[in-house]
C-alpha cells in the first residue's frame, strides 16, 4: 500500500502507524532475538511500553500499566504456550494483543474475530466450493485460515473474543496449541507450525453471552489478567492519549479537551464502578455496564464530534452528556434509577459541577 493510500485510511494497523518506531527499534536492537522475531523480547516491551534508546529515540508507551504485565506476556510468547489476554472488557486486551504481533511479526492482520457464529472452517481452513467441484479437494482448492497461515510463515495469529466462540469450536485449538501441528484429512497432509509461530487469544471475564473455556483448553495457555487502571491519575492519562491520538485520526474540527472535562469523565466512571465516591465517604450504587477506559474515551471523542461540527469547537459539559448518560445507562430501568440517583446525590452537591449536573438535567 502506498504512502498516500495509507495516510487515507480510517484506522492504520499498528506497523504502519508506528513503523518509524519499529524500524528503529530493529535497527538498535542487541538482544537476543527468537527465531522469526522481528525484534528482541527486550524491544517489544520497550515498543509496548515506552521508552528511550541508546540513539535518543523516543518510543511513545502503548501500554499505560504494571511492566510486568506485559514482561509476563512478551515472556510467554517466546516459548511454546500460547498466551490469554483475559479481563472486563474495556482493559485495552485487543490493543495489546495487536500491538505485540506487530512488533514480534510485523504483520497483526492475522486475526479471527470471535462471535456466535464463528465456525471450525474459520479456524482451520475452508473450501473454494468451486474450484473443490471441478478439480476435487487440493491445495489450490484449499481457503486457509489466518491461523493457518501464521503456522506456516512462524508468525503471531489473534484469536479476538475467544470465549465468545461456541465451546466445540474453541476445543479445535487445542490440537494446534499442544501439536504444533493442523491435520488436512481431506488431502492425508498436515501443516507443521514454524519457528516463531503462536497465538495470543483474548476473552472478557464480565460480559453476556459467553461460552467458558474448557479445563483443556485453558491448560494450553499462559493467562494474562490485565486490570483496570490502578490510580485515577493512569486512567486520566491513558484517555488523554488515546482522545488525542483518536481526535488526530478522525481530523475532529475540535480543540483538545480540557483536562477538566476528562477527569470528571474519568472520576464519575471509577465512582460508579467501584460503588464509592473518591473521598471514601458515600457508597453509590453500580449500574450493570461496566464503564472501562475505552467507553470514557468513547464519550470524550463523541463530545469533540459535537463540539466540532455542532458547537464552538470547544468541549463543553452539553457535548459530554448525552455520550455520558448513553455510556452509563445500557438498562433503561434498573441503571436508569443508578444514574439519576448518583446525578441528585453527588453531581449535584458538587458546587463546581453545577454546568455538568444542569447538561445531564436538559437530557433525563
Amino acid at each position: 500500500m502506498t504512502s498516500t493510500a495509507t495516510a487515507a485510511v480510517l484506522r492504520r494497523h499498528a506497523e504502519q502507524q508506528f513503523a518509524e518506531e519499529l524500524d528503529e527499534l530493529q535497527k538498535n536492537d542487541t538482544h537476543p532475538r527468537p527465531e522469526n522475531w522481528a525484534i528482541s523480547p527486550w524491544s517489544v516491551a520497550t515498543y509496548l511500553l515506552g521508552g528511550q534508546l541508546e540513539n535518543g529515540f523516543e518510543v511513545t508507551p502503548k501500554y499505560i500499566g504494571n511492566r510486568r504485565i506485559i514482561e509476563t506476556a512478551v515472556a510467554t510468547l517466546a516459548t511454546d504456550r500460547a498466551l490469554l489476554l483475559y479481563g472486563v472488557p474495556g482493559t485495552a486486551k485487543s490493543w495489546v494483543s495487536e500491538h505485540l504481533a506487530a512488533a514480534i511479526s510485523g504483520d497483526s492482520t492475522l486475526i479471527i474475530q470471535g462471535t456466535a457464529g464463528t465456525g471450525e472452517e474459520q479456524m482451520r481452513y475452508g473450501w473454494n466450493y468451486a474450484e473443490l467441484l471441478s478439480k476435487g479437494p487440493s491445495r489450490s482448492a484449499l481457503v486457509e485460515s489466518p491461523l493457518m497461515r501464521a503456522m506456516a510463515r512462524g508468525q503471531i495469529a489473534r484469536v479476538e473474543e475467544l470465549t465468545r466462540i461456541p465451546a466445540d469450536v474453541q476445543d479445535t485449538l487445542i490440537t494446534i496449541l499442544s501439536e504444533k501441528t493442523l491435520p488436512i484429512p481431506e488431502l492425508n497432509e498436515e501443516v507443521q507450525a514454524t519457528r516463531g509461530f503462536n497465538v495470543i487469544a483474548t476473552a472478557n471475564n464480565r460480559d453476556k453471552g459467553v461460552n467458558e473455556l474448557s479445563s483443556a483448553l485453558k491448560r494450553r495457555f499462559n493467562t494474562v489478567i490485565l486490570p483496570v487502571p490502578a490510580s485515577e491519575e493512569e486512567e486520566i492519562n491513558i484517555v488523554t492519549r488515546r482522545v488525542a491520538e483518536l481526535g488526530q485520526a478522525l481530523a475532529l474540527p475540535a480543540e483538545p479537551p480540557a483536562l477538566k472535562e476528562i477527569q470528571r469523565v474519568v472520576q464519575i466512571f471509577r465512582e460508579l464502578r467501584n460503588g464509592l465516591t473518591v473521598d471514601g465517604k458515600t457508597k453509590i450504587k453500580s449500574p450493570t455496564s461496566t464503564l472501562s477506559t475505552a467507553e470514557a474515551i468513547s464519550v470524550i471523542n463523541n463530545g469533540m464530534a459535537l463540539a466540532g461540527h455542532f458547537g464552538d469547537g470547544v468541549l463543553h459539559p452539553r457535548d459530554i452528556a448525552a455520550s455520558l448518560i448513553g455510556a452509563v445507562v445500557k438498562d433503561p430501568v434498573q441503571d436508569d434509577v443508578v444514574w439519576r440517583e448518583y446525578l441528585e446525590t453527588i453531581v449535584k452537591e458538587r458546587s463546581d459541577w453545577n454546568d455538568l449536573y444542569r447538561a445531564c438535567r436538559e437530557i433525563v
